[in-house]
């Protein structure tokens, strides 16, 4: 893991790696990260930066592999993917966050993105099923619970390597 991140550092800055960042657009160019759809949310949840730009420290790169890691229990996985499909960071999914997740999901062109009716009935799908208190949100434990039901969860691509 220190040999990946001081790779990611400018040669002149290797030898303090420990207490270097690297930036966001160095993090995005992993292949783990380059072709998945929240990269730019995945930055953002790990990253440290009190300047939230995204860059990461030695311990923000190790907190990702680790999460991203075969061996990272299922309620780990499920903490950060909700993290990081909490777009507006205030810990709950609304139909904001839902209808973002679904054309991260989907892509942003024409072709593949869902039309207002579409994507109105599936996130009142997602919501009816995932939504127990009925307060039109999917708070961290619904979203647990139903990853608990998804045996398929811990090999999602989104936090896969």
């Amino acid at each position: 893991a220190y040999k990946r991140f001081s790779e990611l550092l400018p040669k002149e800055a290797r030898e303090n790696a420990c207490s270097a960042r690297v930036p966001k657009s160095q993090i995005l160019t992993l292949p783990e990260l380059r072709a998945n759809p929240f990269q730019h949310r995945i930055c953002h949840v790990f990253s440290t930066s009190e300047t939230r730009d995204g860059s990461m420290s030695f311990e923000d790169f190790l907190d990702m592999l680790s999460v991203f890691s075969d061996s990272a229990t299922s309620d780990v996985k499920s903490h950060y993917a909700f993290r990081i499909f909490d777009f507006d960071d205030d810990g709950t999914l609304d139909r904001k966050d839902l209808e973002q997740l679904v054309n991260c999901l989907t892509g942003q062109g024409e072709e593949s993105r869902l039309s207002s009716a579409e994507m109105e009935q599936l996130i009142q799908n997602i919501l009816e099923e995932s939504d127990i208190d009925k307060d039109g949100t999917i708070n961290l434990s619904e979203f647990q619970h139903v990853v608990s039901r998804s045996p398929d969860f811990a090999r999602c691509a989104v936090l896969q390597r």
